[in-house]
């Protein structure tokens, strides 16, 4: 008997969601390696090709391994349907162009990851498409932008890499008075501690790579919303375009997402310490975690999520060449772009995943050159304050 999604607690959702068999009763979710499928018949392609039968055509298109992901995923989000890619940068891509036409207009946060702020600032005005960006946590700002129509609102929430809030509720209701749906990257939340739909979000975008696998094996990205619009809009751009994401990815991620909410609980649970610890240390000029009373948006924070998150970003003295000694004396702590891994790894933004935007633009981001981001991994707490000890210390 199946039980359905819905009346289950998100820790169970993450190990029992979407799940299928076969007809071998498998206890593991199958891997379906496999680009095409058979049909009985040519009546039965026929049909399939016409919608009138249910039946998987292409892996492009779909697959019983990705399938399963996507169930998962929608079931933990609160969404009404899903569609996987195959890395985030595609997902978010995806949800932007399939949506957008020339003559649109988009409005976004100025804080957004690197990639993103490309696609919104350079790829975005090719198609004749206009944007404007706005500094995410003040309304003001997001009200004079959307005093006019707008297509799309983009936004993260806690950004990248500086941990801003955004209020979600209050620029939703903006954006759909411009005539606007409202896109979230939520990969710093994960959908376990902020789920942008329920405070009004029309769609949220991940970079499965990171939370979702979580031992950075592979990439994957997924985008999530209502029914009609994943089907009539995302649906035909993903299926003609082609970021699928591969049926091994899916597998990994399936496994990776059932210890989800184990991993995301203790990473806060350090990460807050951490933050706390380095809040202590000599030379630390200052530290970013939505929990601390200190974050400038605490209590937004505090209304919009139910932890901190797993990253913690900090300020040194003496700019870049005291931020790369600190990082080069790290032991246990891995250099490492990436991010929400069992490990703990550490960036320095403004010479990677920041680099691309400019000195001005991060500069108004707060991104200077003694920022390190800290994603906290899941090893003992006080072995990672030591290493950060050892690397902050002027010995």
């Amino acid at each position: 008997m199946s039980i359905d999604p819905a009346s289950l607690r998100p820790a169970t959702r993450l190990v029992h969601g979407g799940t299928i068999r076969s007809n071998f009763g498998e206890t593991s979710e199958t891997l379906f390696l496999t680009s095409g499928y058979v049909y009985d018949s040519a009546e039965q392609a026929e049909g399939t090709f016409t919608g009138a039968v249910e039946h998987y055509q292409y892996s492009r298109f779909g697959n019983p391994t990705v399938g399963m992901l996507e169930a998962r995923l929608a079931a933990i989000e609160g969404a009404e349907a899903c569609r996987a890619t195959a890395t985030g940068m595609a997902a978010v891509h995806a949800a932007l162009l399939s949506h957008l036409k020339a003559g649109d207009r988009v409005v976004a946060s100025r804080a957004l990851f690197g990639s993103c702020h490309w696609i919104v600032s350079t790829l975005l005005p090719r198609y004749a498409i206009t944007s404007e960006f706005v500094d995410g946590g003040d309304l003001a700002q997001w009200r004079a932008a959307l005093a006019r129509p707008a297509a799309l609102v983009l936004l993260e929430t806690p950004s990248n890499p500086m941990l801003e809030m955004v209020d979600l509720a209050a620029v939703a209701a903006l954006a759909h008075a411009a005539g606007a749906i409202v896109v979230v990257d939520n990969v710093f939340a994960t959908p376990l501690l902020q789920q942008p739909l329920a405070l009004g979000a029309d769609v949220v975008v991940y970079s499965c790579t990171k939370h979702i696998d979580g031992q950075g094996r592979v990439l994957g990205g997924a985008v999530l919303g209502r029914k009609k619009w994943v089907e009539e809009t995302l649906q035909p751009f993903i299926r003609n375009t082609g970021p699928a994401l591969s049926p091994f990815n899916a597998w990994l991620l399936l496994k990776g997402i059932e210890t989800l909410s184990l991993r995301v609980t203790a990473g806060c649970v350090a990460a807050a310490a951490i933050a706390d610890f380095l809040a202590g240390l000599p030379g630390v000029r200052r530290v970013w975690y939505p929990t601390r009373t200190d974050h400038p948006q605490h209590a937004l924070a505090a209304t919009q999520m139910s932890g901190g998150g797993t990253m913690v970003t900090f300020e040194v003295d003496g700019g870049k060449e005291e931020a790369f000694r600190a990082m080069n004396r790290f032991r246990l702590i891995a250099i490492s772009n990436n991010l929400g891994d069992t490990k703990s790894l550490a960036t320095h933004p403004a010479t990677t995943t920041h680099m691309r935007i400019g000195a001005e633009e991060r500069a108004r981001l707060g991104i200077t050159d003694g920022v390190i981001r800290l994603s906290v991994g899941l090893e003992d707490v006080a072995d990672l304050k030591d290493d950060l000890a050892r690397a902050l210390s002027d010995g």
